[in-house]
């Protein structure tokens, strides 16, 4: 953070949080009550295949992004990166702080990284020092114990969560920021 502000001060910066959760039509199983004696039951049919999301949060705000792609890779991932600068106004006056995990596809030397967009990779093995890792359990409660016939309409589900949530910043803000998350700072006024 504090080299993005030494190397742009005039810029804006803001300081986000990326993942990616996979769901498919393996269905996600959570508990639920049921009436004592009674088992019940979700019917499922197992079927490998898969969608991912990505998810993009700016703790310090609630803000969000999402993306739904076929696949994780790097060329997938760069796509997300292009899309989310080009929308949330990323630029060389507007710059965005990225924290992300160390996926193979966060840490390729091919990846291309949109202008206005700095990496910063979390420590191996945290997945509880990052955010976005809080959202997918917000993604999941539409499809929680549903068996979906195809990626469609799983996908026509997804997009209404993701737009849902999107809608909502106060409650992804009280998922995400943590009280450590850094602030965000004001751009220096130049004379």
């Amino acid at each position: 953070m504090a080299a993005v502000r030494h190397a742009h001060p005039a810029a804006t910066v803001s300081v986000w949080a990326q993942d990616e959760h996979r769901l498919g039509l393996v269905p996600v199983v959570r508990r639920v009550w049921a009436p004592k004696g009674q088992r019940p039951t979700a019917h499922v049919e197992r079927h490998y295949q898969w969608l991912y999301v990505y998810g993009f949060v700016r703790p310090a705000t609630g803000q969000s992004w999402w993306c739904l792609l076929p696949r994780v890779d790097t060329d997938a991932f760069a796509l997300a990166l292009t899309a989310f600068a080009r929308d949330e106004g990323i630029d060389a006056a507007h710059r965005a702080v990225l924290v992300v995990d160390r996926a193979g596809w966060h840490i390729a030397h091919d990846l291309a990284v949109p202008e206005g967009v700095h990496l910063v990779l979390l420590p191996s093995y945290s997945p509880e020092l990052q955010p976005a890792e809080r959202l997918w359990p917000l993604v999941d409660e539409p499809i929680a114990n549903r068996a979906f016939p195809d990626l469609d309409a799983l996908e026509a589900v997804l997009v209404d969560r993701c737009r849902t949530l999107e809608a909502d910043p106060a409650r992804l803000k009280a998922h995400t920021h943590y009280h450590w998350w850094p602030a965000e700072p004001l751009p220096e006024i130049t004379q």
